[in-house]
């Protein structure tokens, strides 16, 4: 999470989005920088909502605007995927070096997902809460310039980013199938994301 307090602005760290290549290339920008915990730094909106913006709002009398990153719902699985094929995942139990993509696509619609397939949900992580919190910005992975340039104009500064935190290239193979039932079952992923403008 990265807090630009004169720009009233927060930027949420949704995992497997790419985010931490703007936290490298904005920490010395940032008035706050939340690298770690992963708790803290990947706190999705309910919990900015209740830990953060109360802050911001008693103590700064400050009413700052979010922004988040959402990925194509299929790539996004696909990341957590590869990344938990990493060579330093080999025999630890999140790891997905026994199972093929599709197996673990189906795991995750599981009423009581397995550990490795327990990766959460972007919906969720960007779900807006009833007091009428609710991401301010949000913007497509796979559309980096657009994200680049807001922040860009908003902060007044060029920003350089290099990709890091990358999982390993592979190709990932999905069956018609257990595509479709994706799409039925996290309905409200790809609704959000299609909504993205």
């Amino acid at each position: 999470m990265l807090v630009f307090y004169k720009e009233r602005l927060v930027f949420l760290s949704v995992p497997k989005t790419g985010t931490t290549a703007y936290e490298t290339a904005l920490r010395d920008r940032a008035d706050i920088v939340i690298s770690d915990p992963p708790e803290l730094k990947h706190a999705p909106v309910y919990r900015y909502n209740r830990f953060f913006r109360p802050m911001f709002d008693k103590v700064c009398h400050a009413e700052m605007e979010t922004l988040a990153v959402m990925r194509e719902p299929v790539s996004w699985l696909g990341s957590w995927y590869r990344y938990r094929r990493r060579p330093f995942m080999l025999g630890k139990p999140n790891a997905t070096h026994e199972v093929s993509f599709d197996d673990f696509v189906a795991a995750y619609l599981k009423g009581d997902r397995p550990g490795f397939a327990n990766v959460g949900s972007q919906a969720k992580f960007l779900e807006p809460r009833p007091n009428g919190l609710r991401v301010t910005h949000l913007f497509r992975y796979e559309d980096p310039g657009r994200l680049t340039h807001f922040l860009e104009q908003r902060l007044g500064t060029g920003i350089e980013t290099a990709r890091e935190n990358v999982s390993p290239e592979m190709e990932l193979e999905l069956s018609a199938g257990t595509e479709a039932r994706y799409r039925r079952k996290c309905a409200e992923e790809f609704a959000l994301y299609d909504s993205i403008g």
